[in-house]
């Protein structure tokens, strides 16, 4: 947004159970990689908005509402700063005297914001490499509280009211580094307005523990966006028919990590008519990933538009059910185990993110989004390994099951005209990739290595495949 707004929070869903933020800054800074940036003279304006279109949203998802406490918003110019490091800007100086308890799966206003959160006209131009957000504990006193004295909690569709438990990140500050920074920082220089958005992906971020409590796992991601061209949008149909879906769709907006590998940035699902939106969204080009099953259990062939810019308007994308490949859907079961590297080896436990990755063209490999379903609403999966069975006795282990497309992808480059899709000359395989984590630590990498990944897989429509056990070493011990 090139103006001056109250600091607020927007509504969107990325692949999201986590939740996304909008933060607005006055101010323009050239861009760099150093750890610490100059900071250029002169006062800017900032402010704070916060956004989350989620697919774990009743009625398709488990949750009724999402309530979190926002106490603050920071910034900094230097990626590596610790908790008292001096660089340290606060977006948000009146907040922490009326902290605003926000749904995150409530209703966004027109312009994609959920809450206004204050702002600041006290911002040295810079260039910001590092946003933390802070979240009240829950036994803060808050003001219309909707979650029977907690700051935090969740609420399931089919009834109850459960405290949202956080990580030691809520009194630190929830980091987001440069990494997750679109173009790796917030650049604003002196007499410049402009707006920041934080996504907080909330149906990614809540983990759901074996003991039956909730926890906060937060996956954000930030950048600049503009309230006249920060969004994304189209409709999805049906190719054969040309009508909506007539079931569910999950749509993934996604970019290239360090590795070249499609990572899913935010997810939303499309409406009765078809139609989606991303907004706000920061300024970049991103790849669209679409599936879908139709109420009578067809997954229709994954949908991948390349080349898509901020701003961009996709028109109708069609999802295909006669792709090559069966239209019934392949299911993957299977185990993480997690352990300490000693002797002799020791369970612990750890955070588990895991993502199906399809290869799609002879130089891109993607994320496809898991089926939206009634027992699926999120892209990828969050999981918590624990002991006790049917884990061996020294090992921590969670089980899954993803559900997916069988058929072949159809793929296009974008084209404001109108997309061309054709199916990928590319066969149909999947590898499944486990990403762990110390539990609690906000998104700190665990074991060694802290990725792994299955062999390649064929899917096979209509069949249920156990994939080879991932097996974590080297884990974090303690947990």
């Amino acid at each position: 947004m090139n103006r001056t707004i109250p600091l607020c929070y927007s509504r969107k869903f990325r692949s999201s159970v986590l939740f996304a933020g909008l933060v607005a800054i006055a101010a323009l800074l050239p861009t760099g990689c150093d750890s610490r940036m100059p900071v250029a003279s002169g006062m800017t304006t900032a402010n704070v908005v916060l956004s989350d279109p989620a697919t774990c949203q009743a009625p398709s998802g488990p949750f009724s509402h999402v309530y979190v406490t926002i106490l603050d918003v920071k910034a900094s110019v230097n990626t590596n700063a610790g908790d008292g490091d001096s660089s340290w800007v606060d977006l948000t100086p009146d907040l922490s005297k009326a902290p605003k308890q926000i749904d995150l799966l409530g209703q966004a206003n027109n312009q994609c914001f959920l809450a206004t959160l204050g702002s600041t006209s006290q911002l040295q131009a810079g260039s910001y490499q590092q946003i933390r957000i802070y979240l009240a504990d829950n036994g803060t006193t808050i003001s219309g509280n909707n979650c029977n004295g907690a700051a935090n909690c969740v609420v399931l569709a089919a009834g109850g009211n459960y405290p949202l438990q956080l990580s030691s990140e809520s009194k630190t500050g929830i980091k987001i580094p440069s990494g997750q920074i679109a173009n790796g920082s917030f650049t604003i220089s002196a007499g410049q307005t402009k707006d920041l958005d934080i996504d907080f992906n909330t149906c990614i971020s809540i983990v759901q523990e074996g003991n039956g409590k909730y926890r906060l796992k937060p996956v954000l991601h930030a950048g600049e966006v503009s309230t006249t061209s920060s969004s994304i949008n189209g409709t999805v149909v049906d190719n054969a028919t040309g009508n909506p879906v007539n079931g569910s769709v999950m749509v993934a907006l996604e970019q290239k990590d360090s590795a070249g590998i499609d990572r899913i940035f935010m997810t939303t699902s499309t409406t009765t008519s078809g139609g989606f939106v991303f907004c706000p969204l920061p300024s970049g080009t991103y790849d669209v990933v679409i599936v879908g099953e139709s109420s009578s259990g067809v997954a229709y062939a994954p949908s991948v538009i390349t080349g898509v810019s901020t701003g961009s308007a996709l028109s109708t994308i069609k999802l295909y059910s006669t792709a090559s490949g069966s239209t019934a859907p392949v299911t993957f079961n299977g185990m993480v185990t997690t352990q300490v590297s000693t002797s002799p080896a020791v369970a612990t436990a750890a955070d588990i993110q895991l993502s199906a990755l399809e290869q799609v063209t002879a130089g891109l490999t993607v994320t496809i989004p898991l089926l939206p379903n009634s027992t699926q609403s999120a892209a990828t999966l969050a999981l918590h390994t624990a002991t006790g069975s049917p884990c061996a006795s020294n090992l921590a282990c969670a089980s899954y099951t993803m559900i997916l497309p069988a058929a072949t992808p159809y793929i296009g480059v974008f084209a404001a005209g109108g997309t061309t899709l054709s199916v990928s000359a590319v066969a149909p395989s999947y590898s499944l990739d486990a990403l762990a984590f110390i539990p609690s630590s906000g998104g700190t990498p665990d074991c060694t290595p802290s990725e792994l990944k299955s062999t390649a897989i064929a899917p096979a429509g209509g069949i249920t495949t156990t994939v080879p056990t991932l097996a974590f070493t080297g884990c974090t011990a303690g947990f």
